[in-house]
């Protein structure tokens, strides 16, 4: 996307808005009781931390869905410490008592697999930048394939490699 196709149409950054907004929605249906964050407010942190990058506007499709889904990758994991914060006697949490173990849990698993994903992308990125696309913003494998401009079968073998990897650095 250049800056002229911006210009040129007013209604892209709304179009932008309804993508964001579909990816917060399939990524917070995957998550399930797991955060107490919403679609809209996920999207809104998201556009914000997104608007503040001065090229936005320039980044191709790819780069924008990428840069979206580390967005919102850090959005969840910084949720994920904050509330671990309140349940550890910081800020007062208005979550019943029964709950909090449950939320704790899932929590450090998020966290867990934030640490285990920089690992991951240190050791190749695109594997970290595919597990990001499609955990964190809940795209489809032909999404993934079109975005990255690789063949789904290639998108399946890697979301396959990325699994194992993941697993092994999860698992104790």
């Amino acid at each position: 996307m250049t800056q002229e196709e911006v210009q040129a149409s007013p209604l892209l950054e709304e179009e932008l808005y309804r993508d964001l907004k579909a990816m917060a929605r399939q990524r917070l249906r995957r998550s399930g009781p797991m955060t107490l964050l919403d679609t809209t407010a996920l999207v809104h942190e998201s556009w914000f931390r997104l608007s503040r990058r001065a090229d936005w506007a320039a980044m191709g499709r790819e780069h924008f869905m990428a840069y979206a889904a580390t967005a919102m990758r850090s959005l969840v994991v910084d949720y994920a410490r904050a509330r671990q914060a309140a349940i550890r006697g910081g800020q007062a949490t208005h979550l019943p008592f029964d709950e909090l173990p449950t939320l704790a849990h899932r929590d450090e698993e998020y966290l867990a697999l934030h640490e285990a994903l920089t690992d991951l992308g240190r050791s190749d990125p695109g594997l970290a930048r595919l597990v990001e696309l499609r955990f964190f913003v809940g795209l489809e494998e032909t999404e993934c394939a079109e975005l990255l401009g690789v063949a789904r079968r290639t998108v399946q073998r890697d979301w396959q490699k990325a699994r194992a990897v993941l697993w092994t650095l999860l698992t104790p």
